[in-house]
């Protein structure tokens, strides 16, 4: 494998992303303007009806974000007329065909020009409504596939998917694709023009029965956990990323092709600074509950491997990937994740979050700092929901039986605790699999990546993603605990 000079490679070049609001596909975005000025073009492909739209989503969204701050700062006055110069916004929508574009002037160019295509593009809510993650993470896919097929310069399709494609599989789990039609757990059949007509079928259902839109969401969202358990995975998302990688690998023809899959994304490292990160994602809803003094249980196996990669090393492994792998046919997944090599734990988590906000506690409304302890940690479902019970609803049924004055407020607050606890199970039942995840993540490819990379004279001090050399408590203590304060508490 031949890599050479990333920065090289990207001169000259143009690149069609897709998702461009998306947290990696912003990293991504701000590293190429940083690193290599004199790249062509950049497409974005935004989620708009019209170019106002995508320019709103462009300045809201993207460029206002602090991850821009050192581009700004080296650009100066010139940052707006090199936004306008290398940047071209495509308002569109990836749920339709040619990605739903309407100005076919701009279609055209875009299918002359474009170099290289990144899809980032996906909804990565565990429970999201099935008809939207059906026409995102599944159509979606074909039809940037499709769209591929149609741009004559093209070197490279890059597709980025999630290691936990997988479901809840142990042991070492191999960079390999999945087929089209397999399942893990053996049920055949999987067809996605008659997953559509379900949803169809069932959205016609509810609006003859005058369902709400809250009705309708809560159904939407159950078929979806429902139609990804009949083959074996254990929600819609990881359920329909597995099957857009299916029609990755069923509509590449002669392209060029590389899925990538990052584990759970943390805070940048070092680029552009260290500890940027932009909502609560994944493990970081762990720190945020128990930096505000709301965590007061964890479900799960306190000694099991959270795979966790900061999300400058999985943008750099991107770009890597993307030139070893250009106008070479090539059909090659790699993982971008930390287990095998550097393993970190809910142990390590719990004691970096105990020590970091016992000496830096978060401080309330009131002036007063959040005291933190450790959790208790509970092994199993049972052990949860009667820990939930104990220390939250059996005070109030006490003393709703002691005083019968208060029988009706406290009654009332009874259910609404309850109604709450039910919503909070829910989502223990979301997260479950990944509490209690034991598999570990072979990542052969990516350390050949590497490798040859380092032989092949890319430029790995710019371009790094090596997460052997990640120290977890330095990392956490001094980068991401403080990123998370910083950009994500409120």
């Amino acid at each position: 494998m031949e890599v050479g000079s990333v920065l090289n490679f990207l001169e000259d070049k143009t690149i069609l992303i897709v998702g461009a609001t998306g947290f990696l596909a912003k990293i991504f975005l701000e590293k190429i303007l940083r690193v290599q000025p004199n790249v062509k073009k950049l497409f974005l492909l935004l989620r708009a009806s019209d170019a106002k739209s995508a320019n709103y989503r462009l300045q809201n969204e993207i460029i206002a974000k602090d991850l821009f701050i050192v581009l700004k700062e080296k650009l100066g006055a010139n940052f707006k007329s090199f936004i306008s110069e290398k940047v071209t916004l495509v308002p569109g929508d990836i749920s339709y065909e040619d990605l739903g574009l309407k100005d076919s002037i701009l279609r055209e160019e875009i299918c002359n020009q474009t170099d290289v295509i990144v899809n980032l593009a996906a909804t990565t809510n565990f429970d999201e409504r099935y008809d939207i993650a059906l026409g995102l993470n599944i159509f979606g896919v074909k039809h940037v596939m499709n769209f591929a097929k149609q741009c004559t310069k093209l070197k490279v399709v890059l597709h980025v998917s999630t290691a936990y494609v997988c479901g809840e599989r142990g042991g070492l789990i191999l960079e390999e694709p999945y087929n089209f039609g397999d399942s893990l757990n053996g049920v055949s059949g999987l067809d996605i023009d008659a997953e559509r007509t379900i949803v169809c079928d069932k959205l016609d259902e509810l609006r003859e029965q005058g369902a709400t839109e809250r009705e309708i969401k809560i159904a939407m969202k159950n078929l979806g956990i429902s139609r990804a358990k009949v083959y074996g995975w254990p929600n819609t998302y990881v359920f329909t990323k597995a099957v857009g990688e299916m029609l990755v690998e069923q509509l590449k023809g002669r392209l060029s092709v590389v899925i990538m899959r990052p584990t759970i994304v943390t805070s940048t490292l070092r680029e552009p600074f260290p500890g940027w990160v932009e909502g609560v994602r994944t493990i970081d809803s762990l720190a945020v509950t128990y930096g505000k003094g709301k965590l007061t249980c964890f479900l799960g196996n306190i000694n099991g491997v959270v795979d966790a990669v900061p999300a400058d090393m999985v943008v750099n492994a991107m770009l890597v990937a993307m030139v070893a792998h250009a106008n070479q046919p090539s059909d090659i997944i790699y993982h971008v994740g930390s287990s095998l090599r550097n393993p970190l734990t809910y142990l390590n988590l719990q004691d970096y979050g105990l020590k970091y906000f016992t000496a830096k506690p978060w401080i309330n409304k009131d002036g007063t700092p959040v005291k933190v302890g450790r959790v208790t940690v509970l092994t199993d479902m049972d052990s949860f929901q009667r820990y939930m019970f104990i220390r939250y609803l059996l005070p109030l049924k006490g003393l709703e039986l002691a005083n019968t004055a208060l029988c009706q407020y406290f009654r009332g607050t009874y259910l609404e605790l309850h109604r709450k606890i039910q919503v909070v199970m829910r989502m223990v039942e979301l997260y479950r699999p990944y509490m209690f995840f034991n598999g570990v993540f072979d990542d052969i490819n990516t350390e050949k990546l590497r490798i040859a990379a380092k032989q092949s004279g890319t430029e790995t001090d710019l371009f790094y993603f090596d997460t052997k050399e990640v120290n977890w408590e330095d990392y956490f203590m001094k980068t991401h605990l403080p990123g998370i304060v910083k950009h994500v508490f409120k």
